[in-house]
């Protein structure tokens, strides 16, 4: 057991229960609700992801972790009022996405890293709202510049803290190789690393050669396929899911959706967003699939409850 941060304050692991470890609440831009309110309306979004979040609480789900950046908008404030009502236990993160702000693009990581440490350690915006995780995102198969400083100061941070770093990886650039080579350079315990969206592929080699060097993968892309002809379906990740536990390492994978309540950062014209579950469509879909093909219930639990709190607590 470990007292972890969340948005309402701390958290005992042991009281984590399901929990789905990359998620979004709210997904804009830096700034954008605040300065063009007319673009997102806060207290819309607040009120349908608290009814949303019941619902969830009322079908088993206890804890979310939403990996929302300042990047992308992220608003405490909001989660807080979004947990308090809800009911579900919401763990926010420090850490940069891909649009990484130009002021950072010239600093080097030990300037970074204190940044990240004081939203661990002191709080958020003067809230006292502390991250429980560090995100971290690459978008091509080589690291440019201004990423490689993100990772090396999220590395730096999370030596600090003890903090784990969770990461947004396209699987079929296979980027994650060139993340955990970076963290590790940086002496990162990979123990502490989860590989984000990593059911985007189905190439067992890449798979099994990042839980071979003992990081955790996050296969958390579970939803409906909304665009891409290269894009799997949620049938294939579940089946990518199986063959893993069968290769002896369900006991280092946890399922998610990233989704969102909100994200006028991502919708596109023509392109509707396919997840009529919400957080749910791993407990009403994936689960009862996975149950059908053969995955026991000690597996389900082991995946949706104990993980993420042995990924917490660094066990």
């Amino acid at each position: 057991m470990a007292m972890i941060n969340s948005v309402l304050g701390p958290l005992d692991t042991v009281d984590l229960g399901f929990t789905l470890c990359h998620e979004h609440v709210l997904e804009t831009s830096a700034g954008i609700p605040q300065v063009y309110p007319e673009l997102v309306d806060l207290e819309e979004s607040a009120t349908k992801a608290v009814a949303d979040f019941r619902l969830a609480y009322s079908e088993g789900v206890r804890t979310i972790v939403d990996v929302t950046t300042i990047d992308l908008g992220r608003d405490v404030r909001y989660l807080e009022r979004v947990s308090r009502e809800s009911r579900v236990q919401i763990i926010c993160a420090t850490g940069i996405w891909l649009d990484i702000p130009r002021v950072f693009w010239n600093m080097t990581p030990d300037t970074v890293a204190p940044l990240f440490i004081r939203e661990i350690q002191e709080g958020i915006e003067g809230t006292g709202i502390k991250a429980g995780i560090i995100k971290v995102a690459s978008a091509a198969g080589n690291v440019t510049p201004e990423e490689r400083i993100i990772l090396q100061a999220a590395a730096r941070a999370q030596i600090a803290t003890g903090v784990p770093i969770t990461t947004h990886s396209p699987a079929l650039k296979r980027v994650g190789v060139s993340q955990v080579r970076m963290l590790e350079e940086e002496g990162v315990d990979l123990n502490r690393v989860c590989v984000g969206h990593s059911d985007q592929t189905n190439e067992m080699d890449y798979l099994l050669g990042l839980l071979e060097k003992g990081v955790w993968l996050g296969l958390d892309s579970f939803r409906l396929s909304m665009s891409s002809s290269e894009e799997l379906t949620w049938e294939e990740r579940a089946a990518t899911t199986q063959k893993l536990i069968d290769a002896g390492f369900g006991h280092k994978i946890m399922l998610s959706h990233d989704w969102s309540i909100t994200a006028p950062t991502f919708v596109m014209p023509g392109i509707p967003r396919g997840n009529p579950d919400g957080y749910l469509f791993i407990s009403r879909k994936v689960l009862p699939r996975l149950r059908e093909i053969g995955i026991s219930e000690d597996t389900v639990n082991q995946i949706m409850v104990e993980n993420p709190r042995r990924f917490f607590e660094g066990g």
